[in-house]
């Protein structure tokens, strides 16, 4: 064998294993939404970003804009990792304390709902981007005003359903459970977390037992969950990018990373520099502070792309991989300097003249 093709023979071995590795390697991201019963996220995407059919609704985008529903699938925070009570401050439940999704928390009783019955039920939660994790229910308590903000002291103590890992029907988790004896208008919040990560999902459902007495600002509409047409219609209205979080720049100066809550309701943290990272003393997960139950933890409005990247996008055991430009690119470049200096020692000879 020449010593050319020998360098060639060793570049292709060499590189073999690191383009498995890379395969490995590849993140993957989870986004979704409770559509059975339907979310308040999702039926508004379902009625139309633009032109929202409910009261409910038209608030909503009045509120937040269109752009939250067309990113109906990423009301999350990348690192929440089970911390939930101590990073969402109340009245901020169903927008997980993001900026982007305050219509959300809006105080009605008039946001879309689905039919609900006490006992054995059938929950769907539609998974635009699967990934392993657990997944939480939880339902109002009798009293449940919804002309009041929502706090964590409205839902009960603990959660009616607990799931992990649920079978995956046609892009949905399905799961069954038993639902509590309830009447009148009330609300189940769901918190999906990731088991490969510390990134976790939420969601507002309003639902009605029984005949709906119209509540704060008059009888509901029942809500629709999107179909599979409207979800493929709407994607490039999106930024929210499977893989990889805070959208491709469609659309710019939108709220397209994770926002973890603030410790005081109301507040925003502008101006805040992309590569500045948040504090740790102040928003580690697991510091002492973040564990006293109902009390929020200090953050700023927005992570830098990269950190919540990092966060959200751990491991290679999704069902969503790709191969990271980057990484092919890196590799591609890695090959040709290597064949091109061994191209060069195979065809050189020790008086600087080309052998034969």
């Amino acid at each position: 064998m020449t010593p050319r093709r020998t360098a060639i023979g060793i570049v292709t071995l060499g590189l073999a294993p690191l383009a498995l590795a890379g395969l490995a390697a590849t993140p993957a991201a989870a986004h979704g939404s409770m559509t059975d019963p339907v979310s308040r996220v999702a039926a508004c995407f379902a009625e139309g970003p633009e032109s929202p059919q409910s009261a409910a609704c038209k608030a909503a985008v009045a509120a937040g804009g269109t752009q939250a529903f067309y990113d109906w699938n990423e009301v999350n925070i990348a690192d929440a990792a089970g911390n939930h009570r101590q990073i969402i401050p109340d009245g901020k439940l169903c927008s997980a304390g993001r900026d982007k999704y305050k219509g959300l928390d809006l105080a009605r009783g008039d946001w879309p709902s689905s039919a609900m019955t006490s006992g054995n039920r059938t929950f769907r939660y539609k998974a635009t981007a699967p990934h392993k994790g657990s997944f939480e229910l939880y339902v109002t308590k009798d009293g449940y005003d919804p002309a009041t903000p929502l706090k964590w002291s409205d839902l009960e103590e603990k959660p009616f359903l607990t799931v992990a890992d649920p079978k995956l029907e046609d892009g949905a988790y399905v799961f069954n459970g038993v639902v509590p004896n309830k009447s009148g208008r009330h609300l189940i919040y769901s918190v999906w977390q990731r088991s490969d990560s510390p990134e976790a999902f939420y969601t507002c459902s309003d639902v009605v037992f029984g005949q709906d007495n119209g509540g704060a600002g008059g009888a509901a509409p029942a809500a629709s969950a999107p179909t599979d047409q409207k979800i493929e219609d709407g994607t490039d209205k999106s930024t929210v990018d499977h893989n990889g979080h805070g959208g491709d720049g469609k659309a710019a100066g939108t709220d397209t990373a994770q926002a973890p809550a603030k410790a005081e309701a109301g507040t925003e943290a502008a101006g805040t520099p992309a590569d500045t990272a948040t504090d740790p003393g102040t928003t580690a997960p697991n510091a002492p502070e973040a564990k006293a139950a109902g009390t929020p933890v200090a953050r700023g409005d927005e992570q830098p792309a990269a950190a919540q990247e990092n966060l959200a996008e751990t491991g290679g055991s999704g069902t969503t991989p790709y191969l990271a430009v980057g990484g092919a690119a890196a590799l591609a470049l890695g090959a040709a300097v290597m064949f091109g200096t061994a191209r060069r020692k195979a065809v050189a000879t020790p008086g600087g003249r080309r052998g034969r």
